[in-house]
Formats: structure tokens, sequence, C-alpha cells
């Protein structure tokens, strides 16, 4: 039986790799563990590590460790030496990882160095701010690489890459859009109290390459929000630098309704 340990950080990439942990998880050949840290042990952000559980998708092998909300760099190392802790006792046969995120740099680090296989998932994409660089650099660490697209296969091919071992799977958020496991809009409108009819969503991330600007963009956007009279369902940004010029921002929007 080979062991298969996948790694996550955020709601988001769980999300991506929820229908393959699943499939893993219930087949007789693999015995599947899951690493969990980042935002999921985060208060702030509603502490997901509880979602992974109710889902019921690994019902045990779940390993948890906390790198907190410091910097970037900070959060790499505190990531590669939880991580690298934990694999030494569990001793995979392959790690999977997904995306561009700190988490999954840190996944490709301590695999590639010890010798055990790297899986990523939606590499070769383009973005154009720091998130490319890690999305290229797990890339690079990794020796199996599950792509949305053609275009994203080529990418990796021309980085030196090697096409038989990369494979076009489309985007997983396709297994998300399908799942007769959501939940309804009123569901979640009557969970979230968004009790009027028409409403714009605002949905604002850190660019960490415009960190000198960002302060005044989010200030911006909050003012323009406010100006319109519009109804806005708002939600937190990811725990990127600048975040925080976010946060302070939405203060204003408090007490809104």
């Amino acid at each position: 039986m080979k062991t298969i340990v996948f790694l996550t950080g955020t709601r988001a990439d769980f999300g991506k790799q929820k229908s393959l942990i699943k499939i893993a998880n219930n087949s007789d050949k693999f015995n599947v563990h899951l690493c969990v840290t980042g935002m999921h042990l985060n208060e702030k952000y509603g502490y997901t590590v509880n979602e992974i559980h109710q889902s019921g998708v690994v019902s045990k092998n779940v390993f948890c460790f906390e790198n907190d909300h410091v910097s970037m760099d900070k959060i790499l190392a505190k990531t590669i030496l939880g991580f690298s802790n934990f694999i030494s006792k569990v001793n995979p046969d392959l790690i999977v990882v997904h995306g561009d995120r700190v988490e999954a740099l840190a996944g490709a680090v301590v695999g590639s160095l010890n010798n055990i296989l790297v899986g990523h998932i939606e590499g070769g994409e383009k973005s154009g701010t720091v998130d490319e660089i890690i999305r290229h650099s797990v890339s690079k660490m990794s020796h199996l690489h599950f792509v949305s697209n053609t275009e994203a296969k080529n990418r990796l091919i021309q980085m030196g890459e090697n096409d038989e071992s990369t494979f076009i799977i489309g985007s997983p958020d396709i297994d998300l859009v399908e799942s007769d496991e959501l939940p309804s809009l009123q569901t979640v409108r009557d969970n979230y109290f968004i009790d009027f009819d028409k409403y714009s969503i605002l949905l604002f991330h850190p660019v960490t390459t415009e960190l000198d600007f960002f302060k005044t963009f989010a200030k911006n956007i909050v003012s323009a929000v406010i100006k319109t009279n519009d109804n806005f369902v708002v939600s937190f940004p990811n725990n990127d630098n600048g975040c925080e010029f976010i946060f302070s921002a939405y203060e204003r929007l408090k007490n809104n309704r």
C-alpha cells in the first residue's frame, strides 16, 4: 500500500483537492494522510479545519500544525520545519500540493530534498505577481504535474519539465461546481444574514508586489463602495502581506447596513 500526503493551507486549495483526496482515501491501494496548516488554523479566517473534519473526506490521519500569520518568508520557514517533522514520521511515497501558496512551496521543498515524489496541481499558469514565481518554483521541485489546460502544459515543458509526467486534468473547480453537496443560494443567504434582494460581491486580495500603494488602494475601494449606496457582500482577504491594510479599511464598513 502506497502512502500519500496531501498538504492544505487554505479552504481554497482544500476544495480543489477534495475530490482527489476522497477517491484516494476510499481506495484500498492508498494510505492517505492530510496535513493541515496555514489559514485553516486561524480563528480570524473561521478556523476552517473544522470544515475539513465535518466534510468526512478523511476520518483519520489528519495532522495539524500552526504557522501563525507573520511575514511570508517566516510562514515558509515554519511550514518547512513543521512539515519536515511530520514527513519524517509518515515516510510517504507521494506528496500532493496545489497552486501558488507558500505552504505548497514548503511541501515541494521538503519532498524534493527528501527524495519523495511531489505532485503539483494547477502548475504552469501565469498571474504576473509573486504568486507566479512561487507557482513556477513549486513546479520545478515537483515530479508529477496535473495542469488545467494545454497552455499550462506547454509552459511547463518550455521550463524543462517532461511531457510524460505532465497531465491535463482540467480545472479541479469543475468537481466543486458539479457537486451535489453544495448548499443552495438561499441557505447561504440565511446563514450569513444576507437579507437584501440585489447586491454585489466585494473580494479584494493583497497584491504583494504593490504594497507601497496598497493602503491607498484599499482606502479608495472602501470609499467607492460607501459612495454608491448599493448593497455589498464583503469577503475577507487572504493572509498575504498587505491584508492588514484591507482589514483596516474595512473597519469603515462596520455597522454600515
